[in-house]
């Protein structure tokens, strides 16, 4: 049976996998959610003997129904290769009674090469089934990460172009230079002067703009985004969380059905977003632990059950979750309206308008397996202090800020539900952050002698990702005010 998606937004016309993946963000500016989440067509005995990528075509075949299991399996093949430096893709490491889940095993360093590996080939094989002509142009807003892995995902494919928006100060050193020093005909950098917000609410006004799509069409372009309010992101997220619970069963660590918890840092909502679909199409999971840091929107939202942007941005040493619009949570304000479209898109003009919005009592029941907390700075830096000083292992500040909420949530419950954190960068990413939680002797140290000194400690490899930009040159200088985002976007397509 083929699965559709519907705007969150509006009742218009249902559409395909394949054309949701090409549009990115429906014409209303709603996201696609599918009409009804699937559910596992296969035991969890029997995807625990299943490797990284078979795992991934029995999860993605139940969303993306207009792919044929050839162009899945395709897709799926040259995405999870050789790019990844372990063969399992996704490894689980036990430290101090948690499993965390290195998602940053990708070419990036970071969560999002998970589903950026495989999003240009979901991209292209969509384009071909709808039998588009256009250039598919990736206008995309990163708060860090996903910049770097669009960006390395997307160069130079044929029959597409990329421009990231960034904070221009708001990356951590090694996150700008990665963008920066981006090879590929196709690819263009631009910091802002503003934060991730403001890059996010650029791109989707030019998504939105429609004089603007008929400009490009008449150019022969097309906008398509790489962002999580992409589909093809989420799907490919959902994988891990899947897999995950495979392992853990395989390795006899839980028991069949045995219930876990999952801890989330979050700043955007996709990433959880994806462990509440694994929840509900049969995994096991009982809480899902929302991890903020002080930008504290989602914490206060499942506190209260309302929604307020209306507060001070923090700059924060978990770069990637500064963010006080947490796009991907309309889905599941969507989800738990009732699928009521008109319902989500008062609350959102009403976001836009006054910067909150409440959701009714009967909504929040629905999202009674949410937990929200948060980790100030110094909690980070505790929790990454204490891990190393107990176990050796060191994680980035982001997963330290997941692990922090996670002590508090089981100090708080007495919940003794097995539980895994979704580790979502690596800390090399973060050098002089996570070494100053270590020791602040450190931070007299130049960025990449600490990366060296961070290797000495950890035992761990310096990352093929951190050595490509020791001596790369910087490709990408473009900065702009974020009122000028429109034109810097048509000077590069030559429109």
């Amino acid at each position: 049976m083929n699965l559709l998606y519907r705007s969150t937004r509006s009742s218009a016309e249902a559409v395909t996998a394949s054309q949701a993946i090409l549009k990115g963000l429906a014409d209303d500016g709603g996201l696609y959610v599918p009409e009804s989440l699937p559910k596992l067509d296969k035991s969890l005995a029997e995807l625990s003997e299943m490797t990284y990528q078979e795992t991934a075509y029995e999860v993605m075949k139940l969303f993306l129904t207009d792919f044929t299991q050839e162009e899945l399996r395709d897709c799926i093949n040259k995405a999870y290769d050789g790019k990844f430096d372990t063969e399992v893709i996704a490894p689980l490491v036990e430290a101090d009674g948690n499993w965390y889940l290195e998602l940053f095993h990708g070419a990036t360093i970071a969560f999002k090469d998970m589903a950026l590996s495989i999003l240009p080939h979901l991209l292209i094989t969509s384009a071909k089934k709808n039998n588009v002509k256009n250039e598919i142009v990736i206008l995309t807003a990163t708060s860090g990460d996903t910049g770097k892995a669009a960006l390395a995902g997307f160069a130079d494919v044929e029959g597409t172009k990329i421009i990231v928006f960034y904070p221009k100060h708001g990356v951590s050193p090694i996150q700008e230079k990665q963008m920066v020093t981006q090879k590929g005909g196709n690819t263009f950098v631009v910091g802002i002067k503003g934060n991730f917000d403001d890059a996010q609410t650029g791109v989707k006004q030019m998504f939105g703009d429609r004089e603007l799509a008929k400009q490009m069409d008449s150019a022969g372009f097309q906008f398509s985004s790489a962002n999580s309010i992409n589909i093809g992101r989420l799907v490919p997220q959902v994988v891990y969380y899947v897999y995950s619970y495979a392992r853990l069963l395989k390795e006899g660590k839980i028991s069949d059905g045995e219930k876990i918890n999952v801890t989330v840092p979050t700043g955007n909502f996709g990433n959880i977003l994806a462990a509440y679909f694994a929840k509900n199409m049969g995994v096991p999971i009982a809480k899902l632990i929302c991890a903020s840091n002080e930008n504290k929107v989602l914490y206060d939202f499942f506190e209260t059950g309302v929604y307020d942007r209306n507060r001070e941005f923090v700059l924060t040493s978990s770069p990637s979750m500064d963010i006080l619009i947490s796009s991907n949570l309309e889905r599941l304000i969507y989800i738990t309206a009732g699928a009521d479209a008109d319902k989500n898109a008062e609350l959102m003009r009403r976001l836009s308008s006054e910067g909150k919005y409440e959701i009714t009592a009967g909504m929040r029941d629905k999202m009674s397996d949410f937990y929200g907390n948060y980790a100030s700075e110094q909690e980070t830096a505790a929790a990454i202090k204490a891990l190393y000083e107990k176990t050796g292992y060191v994680m980035d500040t982001h997963t330290a800020v997941a692990a922090a909420v996670c002590n508090k949530y089981k100090k708080e419950t007495n919940d003794s539900t097995k539980t895994i954190i979704a580790s979502t960068a690596s800390p090399f990413k973060f050098t002089r952050s996570v070494m100053n939680a270590i020791d602040a002797k450190y931070d007299k140290m130049g960025d990449f002698e600490l990366v060296d000194e961070l290797s000495r400690l950890s035992g761990v490899k310096v990352p093929n990702a951190i050595e490509e930009i020791r001596t790369a040159p910087v490709l990408h200088d473009t900065v702009c005010d974020k009122e000028d985002m429109k034109s810097v976007v048509m000077r590069f397509l030559g429109i």
